[in-house]
């Protein structure tokens, strides 16, 4: 492999972008005739065709390079794998919108790419977005270019994590993310020419926003864990002791799973992407902690309750509405069957009027948007909304 000539790019990617001076060298270099053009895996490993490299000039070399280190910087591997499980089957379309996002910036930057990069434009997208938004626009393609575990997660046969390659752990991935967005601050304070895309990802890691889905689960798993803290007794299961009492049966304690009632506001107001992703939280949250089937219900209400259902997942449940909003009669038809649940959910845009006290159950409100506030009572998650052309 001509390694002159790839150090030579990847030194004037550092020189024309300073502020990924220590990302790209930081990448570890192993040549790979099996790897299409350049890759990397999530341990900061950078595997490269010799074939491509004789192939390629300098200019374009260095737009690889600063490609590459986007996808570990921007932190792909991990925000795919937190993608629901439907996105998750297709890491060639997982790549592609990710490259989308990284193209988009690195062309408007001036920067020169090899032929056959794709950018938004290529599939009608908007420009400016984050690849989990791309996706859905983006058609599968079996033989697109393959950036690597680095960027969809997924593992390719050209990666060799062996000895003899030292890698990236992940605390010193995430000091270097930190001393890129830190130093595209500086750079910005200095010049003022830092692509948008860049600077908007330097805010995000030195002003980091709370992920809803990981508050909504823990608030979830609370609310489960609290409910289930009430023990009972039962002699469906004898208890142990009872062995040592003749013709006595004790009864043994059990920790039942509580019910919950799922209140989905399908009010005309409400998105149908955001909602859909926030009853798939919740969903998946309760199947981890094994309240599941009869013991999980869904109740779709905007002014009125449209329609009940029992739900394993949220491909289970049938939505209908799309008049006025009261979460008021829902949270009081979920709580006014017989077994009654001991937790409630609310999805809702939360502009609706709210129950005046605390009802006879844990209630959480996963409020999508920012229009309004529920009561101070009520346990409330935020779920970030994406306005289209926002």
């Amino acid at each position: 492999m001509d390694r002159t000539k790839l150090l030579a790019a990847r030194y004037r990617a550092a020189t024309d972008r300073p502020y990924l001076a220590s990302a790209l060298y930081s990448l570890t270099i192993v040549p790979a005739s099996d790897v299409p053009t350049m890759g990397v895996d999530r341990h900061w490993r950078c595997y490269v065709s010799p074939a491509f490299v004789a192939a390629t000039p300098v200019p374009e070399l260095a737009g690889v390079w600063i490609h590459e280190v986007a996808h570990l910087l921007r932190d792909h591997h991990g925000r795919a794998a937190r993608l629901p499980a439907s996105a998750q089957g297709d890491p060639a379309r997982i790549n592609l919108a990710q490259d989308c996002e990284i193209n988009d910036d690195l062309l408007a930057d001036g920067l020169a790419l090899p032929a056959g990069r794709v950018v938004p434009g290529d599939y009608g997208l908007p420009r400016g977005r984050l690849f989990e938004e791309y996706i859905a626009g983006v058609p599968p393609r079996p033989h697109a270019h393959d950036c690597g575990s680095g960027a969809h997660g997924v593992a390719r046969p050209w990666e060799r994590p062996g000895a003899g390659t030292p890698g990236v752990g992940d605390v010193e991935a995430a000091a270097l993310r930190r001393a890129a967005a830190e130093a595209i601050r500086a750079h910005q304070r200095a010049r003022g020419t830092v692509p948008g895309g860049w600077s908007r990802w330097a805010a995000t890691i030195l002003e980091p926003v709370v992920d809803w889905r990981r508050v909504l689960a823990g608030a979830v798993r609370e609310a489960v864990a609290w409910a289930a803290g009430a023990v009972d007794y039962t002699y469906r299961r004898p208890s142990r002791r009872t062995a040592a009492l003749r013709g006595v049966v004790l009864p043994s304690l059990r920790r039942p799973l509580p019910r919950v009632a799922i209140v989905v506001d399908t009010s005309g107001s409400m998105g149908e992407d955001e909602l859909a992703a926030a009853l798939a939280e919740v969903t998946g949250v309760l199947r981890e902690v094994g309240v599941r089937g009869n013991r999980v219900s869904v109740l779709a209400c905007d002014a009125d309750v449209r329609a009940v259902s029992r739900a394993t997942s949220a491909a289970d449940v049938t939505l209908a509405g799309g008049g006025g909003t009261d979460m008021r009669v829902g949270v009081a038809a979920a709580l006014a069957v017989p077994e009654r649940p001991q937790v409630v959910i609310v999805l809702t845009d939360g502009l609706t009027p709210w129950p005046a006290e605390p009802p006879a159950a844990r209630l959480i409100a996963a409020v999508l948007g920012d229009a309004a506030d529920p009561p101070a009572w009520i346990e409330t998650v935020r779920v970030p909304v994406v306005r289209p052309g926002g």
